[in-house]
């Protein structure tokens, strides 16, 4: 079933239709505003009220990804990743960028807070280095991700490298225990994000041209826990501790640039350059959403009987595509 829904309401900005939005995010306290950035150079914040910007920060060159800490209580910091090779960190309390994180020697493509301890950051880069940080000290990263486990580089030129290739794509699990990673080297990686250990788990090839920072989705508490990785127009669905390929999400007419998990209800949302947001519903769902409109139309067409409500097995604003 395909379905098509107009939007609710759009931002009063003209300027947005003039530069790609690469990043969007609630601010994760609560609905009142969201944060956008993009090709602009800008990091806006948009009120949701009045659907303008309140505030913003411009940049020298495009900014890739930005993120904010969804469990911070002790600072109120954007972290911001640009084609420039440091991460800047916007305070939104004192509306200026407090500092940078000096580290990379290639854009900043992706950036996210931990969410298991609030100082902890982690950044992938093009320079094919995946640092993590402690935002307290200026002293730089606590720790460079090494694919190939080494303790000691075994020569003073070697160069700890989490992929061959950019570092475009970068997740935390739920627990904040793992980091997971995506390289332009087709090469999906899972971290310890204690000790940075490579855990050697074989999730094959996923194919990755992208020059962009790509997001893709970690289920939580799952059985098993499943990545939904873009790649290309499709979704390929793996399992994040094992990396069997579980499935393939076909739906979209052109390359999918993000995928974002409703964790209550298991939803996945998908948006790709065909200029469409697709809903996927996890197929017990979608079989008991078909099963209930059949139960329907029998109580229709029966004589003296009485239409019974639709148990509320999915939204109804919801829409799929071949079981999406």
């Amino acid at each position: 079933m395909v379905q098509t829904y107009k939007h609710v309401c759009q931002t009063s900005d003209s300027s947005n239709c003039k530069y790609s939005v690469d990043t969007v995010q609630w601010y994760p306290i609560d609905t009142g505003m969201f944060t956008t950035s993009g090709a602009d150079h800008k990091l806006k914040i948009w009120d949701t009220n009045t659907m303008k910007v309140a505030d913003h920060y411009t940049f020298k060159s495009r900014v890739c990804d930005h993120h904010m800490s969804s469990i911070a209580r002790k600072h109120c910091l954007i972290a911001v990743g640009c084609e420039q090779s440091t991460v800047k960190l916007v305070d939104m309390k004192s509306g200026a960028a407090t500092h940078q994180l000096k580290g990379h020697t290639g854009s900043v493509v992706a950036v996210r807070w931990s969410p298991r301890h609030e100082f902890l950051l982690a950044t992938g880069s093009a320079d094919s280095k995946v640092l993590l940080w402690d935002i307290r000290t200026a002293k730089g990263s606590l720790l460079a991700l090494d694919q190939h486990n080494r303790r000691v580089s075994s020569k003073s030129g070697d160069v700890k490298t989490a992929h061959d290739g950019t570092v475009n794509g970068l997740q935390f699990t739920s627990d904040g225990l793992f980091i997971v990673t995506f390289g332009t080297d087709d090469r999906l990686r899972l971290w310890n994000a204690s000790t940075g250990r490579n855990m050697l788990v074989n999730f094959g090839s996923v194919f990755n041209s992208s020059k962009r920072s790509l997001k893709f989705a970690i289920s939580g508490d799952g059985c098993p826990d499943v990545l939904f990785i873009p790649s290309e127009g499709n979704i390929q669905v793996l399992d994040l501790y094992q990396g069997t390929h579980l499935n393939t999400l076909h739906g979209h007419y052109n390359s999918v640039n993000c995928c974002a998990l409703q964790k209550e209800t298991h939803y996945l949302f998908s948006g790709g350059a065909d200029r469409n947001m697709l809903v996927w519903i996890p197929t017990s769902e979608t079989e008991d959403y078909e099963e209930n409109l059949k139960d329907q139309s029998r109580e229709c067409h029966s004589e003296g009987s009485v239409r019974k409500e639709m148990t509320a097995t999915v939204d109804t604003w919801s829409s799929d595509e071949d079981g999406a």
